[in-house]
Formats: structure tokens, C-alpha cells, sequence
């Protein structure tokens, strides 16, 4: 079956296109599509007429805009049928190098929570690489960051409400490097970390590398028992605590501003550190007003930020912002990891925060947007085709945990492999083992995988619930889980 996509859809997606000129605007928002998938691989372009036509341009803009296209190896005519989508590379050019390839090619592997680039991202970057000439005659390693990068950091927690300076900012090649560094810097192999649990498995693993001995904190269902979480940390004598608050991965829920604060004194009364992971947090995909940062309510705090899921999973930056008082120590095991990340990626992300500090940058909006529109996709599909599975309306993230009515998460992630959709089970997000009874399903995919990932979930579901509980499990292979 042809997949083809209308003139006016077309229209829609690329309003506003760079018209000086136009046919190069065209074409460029026309690749940027293709390349971050919301228009498919494969699928047919209108015509040159109908699009013409649509868009209220000269036919000759249109022609050229295609031709760039097909030389860019963005699409390709073919006789006698029209102008299909393509990629540089073919189809398996990216995406499935985490995992060993597994099932047809019509797999949808949602293990990975991660979204394609938002629309921006490849202009930043074009932009960033004329500031990079400036930095070719140094050595080119800043362990601390590039001063322009600490700086714009810094003053984004000051829009937050949270003073910083721009010498405690740390950037790394990602939040996962600085969570290394800060176990790094902050224990010594045996001593105690408090992790909540469920909780993003490839924290807790950088966490282990480094010696520690992860202690559970539970997170429920309906979210935090603060007053569970005391006691805990009273009883654990825990060096640090990683700690989750903006749109809890895996559970998408968000502290308030007053359970900061009950959390903040219960690691004050215990003597334990709170290491706050903030990936998520410029994933408010509700327009709701978010709660202070986390380091306000405790100035001991070490905060991890991240530009992987605000921005792109392929701009591998991170940061450490920490008390004055600990950035030595993170200095010196931060150079025993690295000597820096990458300048020309530091260069695209000063940029992209420049422009969302004075206004004048849309990226991060756009991207929520699109969030919100295949978040509310999962939700309604979810609810329609498997409604004995309970779950909460995140307001941001990228994932829905889902709980099962049986506690069939592994044999479900079995089952629903069969049927060409990946999900990770509840026990892969577990500090101690358990959960069983949830998978998590990210929104992070195109609004048509989604669909179909709900579809084949479904009929998953129904063939396993149609037969007896399995033994124990066969063991699963390890993969690799983003955000």
C-alpha cells in the first residue's frame, strides 16, 4: 500500500518556511521533516501542482524545492508514481545501533525513550559552526565548559528562581557522565546511595561503577510517601540520595514545591546529599508553571541537567551545578572520566539557551508540542484498547508506567516481541528487584507507531491473558533504555 501525504497536511508542517529564497526555505523545512519523521520514510509528496497550489507559490518554487530534495537524498522521483520520501543511507541508517537488531524490519521498538530532533536544531548547528573557527587555535579542553556555556547554564537557574553562578556549573558529555562524576566524587566503593525505585536504570548502573551500595526509596503508583521517604533515609545513612522530582522517570510525576521542601528537611535531619537528576524538567507539556528547582529548598543540593531531552538526544551535553564547596572535588574526578565535551556541541547548545533566555527561540516549544500531541495519542489509545491497565496523565516526561492487572510484565515484553512492539517490563526500572507488574511505554515515537504499538500491545495482552501464567521467566537480553 502507497503511504502519501496531502498538499494541505504539507502546507500545515511547513508554515512559515524561510522565504528569502523560497524554493531553498521550501526544501530545507521539507528535509528537516523527513529527517525528525513527521513526514515518513517512504511516503509519496503531493504534486508539484497541488503543492503549488496549497502553499500559493510559483510552480517554479516548488520544482526546485523537490530537486533539492532529491539532491540531498531526501526523496527520489520515480517513474510514472511521484516524489517519495528517503533518507541518506536507507531506512536502518540509525535508531536500532543501541540494540541488536531483532524481530522485521516493521518492528517499533519502544525501549528507547527518546525523541527525534524538534525542528531548529540542524539551523543551531549551522549557526554554532561559524563561531567555531575562534576556538581551532587553542587545545581546545574546557573540563569546567566553555565559559559562554557555564554562564548561559547559570542564567537559566536564575530565571528559575535559583542564583548561580557560572563557577558552579560543570558540563559534561551528558547527564549519565556527570552522574558518574558525582558518585565519583561524592563515595567511596561500599558506602551507601539511596535510589528511588522504579527508577531510570542507567543511573543506577553509573551509580554501581562507582562502587556504591544502592538502597531503595520507594516511589508509589500516586507518587511519593515523604514520610516513608524519612524514615528510609534516617535508616539507610546514605552518602547521597539520587532523587527524581521533575517528572519521575518512570512514573512522570512531579513534586510540588511543598514536598520539596518535606524532602529537602528529611535529607537535612539525615546528613545525606541530594543529588536532584532534572532531565525532564523542561518537558511541562501542559503549560503548567514548574515548581522551583529542587537546590532551593537545600543549598547542599548537586543537580544534574541534561540537553538530550529538551533538545536532541544526539547533542550529548550535560551539566553538574553544585555548591562552590564541592567543585573541586568534582574537578578532580571529573579529569579521572574526561577532559571535556565536545566544543562544537557546546557552541550549538550556548546558542539554543541564548535564545530561549531572551525569547526569540521556539525549539524547545516546538518540541513540547509535538510531545503533548503523541503523549495524548498514547493516553486515548491506551485507555481505548486495554482499559483493565491503570496508569496516571503525566504532565511531562516522555513515558506512561503502566500497571498491569497480574503481575505479567516480563512475560507481556515477551509476548508483545512476537507481536513487533518492544516495551521495557517494570523489573528492569527496579533498585531491588520486583515490579513485575508495570512496562513502561514512552510517547516519544511518530503518532502512527504509536497507534500501532497500542494495537499489537493489545493483542498481546489478550493472547497472554489467554493462557495460564508461565513458569519462571527465560532470562532477557540486556538493552538499552534512553531517558
Amino acid at each position: 500500500m502507497v503511504q502519501s501525504i496531502s498538499a494541505g497536511r504539507v502546507a500545515s508542517l511547513v508554515d512559515g518556511f524561510d522565504r528569502s529564497p523560497a524554493y531553498a526555505g521550501l526544501a530545507d523545512a521539507l528535509t528537516e521533516l523527513v529527517g525528525d519523521g513527521r513526514i515518513g520514510l517512504d511516503v509519496r509528496l503531493p504534486s508539484e501542482r497541488d503543492l503549488t497550489a496549497a502553499l500559493g507559490v510559483s510552480r517554479t518554487t516548488v520544482t526546485r524545492a523537490y530537486a533539492l530534495l532529491r539532491e540531498g537524498r531526501y526523496a527520489e522521483a520515480r517513474q510514472g508514481s511521484g516524489t517519495f520520501t528517503r533518507v541518506p543511507g536507507g531506512t536502518r541508517r540509525h535508531d536500532r545501533v543501541l540494540t541488536p537488531a531483532h524481530g522485521g524490519p516493521d518492528t517499533i521498538d519502544l525501549t528507547c525513550a527518546a525523541a527525534s530532533a524538534p525542528p531548529g536544531i540542524a539551523a543551531a548547528y549551522a549557526e554554532a559552526a561559524a563561531d567555531l573557527p575562534a576556538y581551532l587555535s587553542g587545545h581546545g579542553y574546557f573540563p569546567a565548559g566553555l565559559p559562554d556555556l557555564q554562564a548561559a547554564i547559570a542564567a537559566t537557574y536564575d530565571a528559575r528562581g535559583l542564583p548561580t553562578d557560572p563557577d558552579q556549573v560543570m558540563v559534561t558529555p551528558g547527564a549519565l557522565t556527570a552522574a558518574a562524576v558525582v558518585a565519583q566524587a561524592l563515595t567511596a566503593p561500599g558506602d551507601r546511595v539511596a535510589v528511588e525505585s522504579p527508577v531510570y536504570p542507567n543511573a543506577t548502573q553509573a551509580l554501581r561503577s562507582a562502587g556504591a551500595r544502592l538502597r531503595a526509596v520507594p516511589v508509589d503508583p500516586e507518587g511519593w510517601d515523604l514520610d516513608a521517604v524519612g524514615a528510609a533515609l534516617r535508616q539507610q545513612a546514605a552518602r547521597f540520595a539520587y532523587l527524581v522530582p521533575d517528572f519521575q522517570n518512570p512514573t512522570g510525576h512531579l513534586m510540588t514545591d511543598e514536598q520539596r521542601a518535606a524532602c529537602a528537611a528529611h535529607l537535612r535531619a539525615a546528613g545525606t546529599v541530594g543529588v536532584v537528576d532534572e532531565a525532564h524538567q523542561a518537558l511541562a507539556l501542559d503549560g503548567q508553571e514548574m515548581p522551583l528547582p529542587f537546590a532551593a529548598h537545600d543549598d547542599r543540593t548537586v543537580t544534574l541537567g541534561s540537553a538530550s531531552k529538551a533538545y536532541w538526544g544526539g547533542l550529548r551535553l550535560g551539566w553538574i551545578r553544585a555548591p562552590h564547596g564541592l567543585m573541586d572535588r568534582l574537578t578532580t574526578a571529573r579529569l579521572a572520566v574526561d577532559l571535556g565535551a565536545p566544543v562544537m556541541e557546546q557552541l550549538v547548545l550556548t546558542r539554543l539557551l541564548a535564545a530561549e533566555l531572551d525569547g526569540t527561540g521556539d525549539v524547545v516549544r516546538r518540541h513540547r508540542e509535538r510531545l503533548r500531541e503523541q503523549r495524548d495519542v498514547l493516553l486515548a489509545a491506551l485507555a481505548e484498547r486495554l482499559p483493565d491497565w491503570r496508569f496516571h496523565r503525566p504532565g511531562g516526561g516522555l513515558a506512561a508506567w503502566c500497571e498491569l492487572p497480574a503481575a505479567r510484565g516480563t512475560e507481556l515484553v515477551a509476548e508483545a516481541e512476537r507481536h513487533g512492539v518492544i516495551v521495557a517490563p517494570g523489573p528492569a526500572f527496579a533498585a531491588e528487584g520486583g515490579l513485575d507488574r508495570f512496562v513502561r511505554v514512552p510517547w516519544a515515537a511518530p503518532v502512527a507507531d504509536l497507534e500501532r504499538a497500542v494495537e499489537r500491545l493489545a493483542a498481546a495482552w489478550a493472547a497472554l491473558t489467554d493462557r495460564a501464567p508461565a513458569g519462571r521467566p527465560a532470562p532477557r537480553r540486556t538493552r538499552v533504555m534512553v531517558a
